[in-house]
């Protein structure tokens, strides 16, 4: 088992997270879908080991919180969010800050043995990224961030990837090229399991096979992607009347 919640509830001034069971498989590929302030990042945080779940119980790559070293868990857990790209150094290049992802860290302080360097130079290029190996982090469009982001990820080949929102403030072709890309990372051998996350339905691509909806902090719909992504379901989840149209194997929403 990838991740087991099991009842899964966090509170502070109010319920932020209340009794979210969530289950995924090994060769399994997620969507988590929620609007602003259903709990998404909390969950998150909860997967990652930086917040404690006021009751419940948390498994992550088969270890138990609690009875787990969390900073070894994290080093197999590769998380893309626009949170992280604010804490990077705008002065490194594009190939540093993905060096950086082997050891977790913001900036280098490690020593970098050649093959290293080969793997961060390997991984820009199987991305398309290759032009962008000496480019400076602050130089970068946001497309080519969230790409040199992703490739920061796997340079742990963790056996989790979170991408948290990859396609926010991206244009539509910048949009469809990550996740083209995306895709081609879930077809490779040994990919880690990914979960994405996003409030934007057209995103979701053919290789998430399932989809979890949450709604104001609860699990409101789990399972295929298929059976979850109906009118009727996103309907009442989004509170308006909800078309969908199934185009190239993704499924599109409009306001009826």
């Amino acid at each position: 088992m990838i991740i087991d919640l099991k009842n899964v509830t966090w509170e502070r001034d109010k319920t932020i997270i209340k009794d979210v069971s969530w289950q995924i498989k090994k060769g399994e590929h997620w969507c988590l879908v929620g609007l602003n302030g259903s709990g998404k990042t909390t969950l998150l945080n909860i997967i990652n080991g930086y917040i404690w779940p006021t009751r419940g119980v948390v498994s992550v790559l088969g270890q138990t919180f609690g009875r787990c070293d969390l900073r070894e868990l994290r080093k197999q857990i590769g998380w893309v969010s626009s949170s992280l790209q604010q804490r990077l150094y705008g002065q490194q290049s594009a190939e540093e800050i993905v060096l950086s992802g082997k050891f977790a860290s913001i900036g280098l302080y490690d020593k970098i043995e050649d093959e290293d360097r080969q793997q961060a130079v390997q991984l820009l290029v199987s991305l398309g990224c290759e032009a962008l190996l000496s480019r400076t982090y602050a130089t970068l469009s946001q497309g080519e961030r969230q790409k040199v982001l992703i490739a920061r990820a796997l340079m742990a080949r963790p056996r989790l990837m979170i991408l948290d929102e990859p396609c926010s403030g991206l244009d539509l072709i910048a949009r469809e090229n990550l996740l083209t890309m995306i895709s081609q990372i879930t077809a490779q051998a040994n990919a880690p399991t990914l979960i994405y996350v996003t409030h934007h339905i057209e995103e979701i691509l053919p290789c998430f096979s399932h989809t979890l909806l949450l709604k104001r902090g609860e699990v409101y719909k789990s399972g295929a992607t298929a059976e979850v992504l109906t009118g009727p379901q996103l309907s009442h989840f989004f509170d308006a009347p909800i078309s969908v149209e199934r185009r190239d194997e993704r499924v599109w929403v409009s306001l009826r």
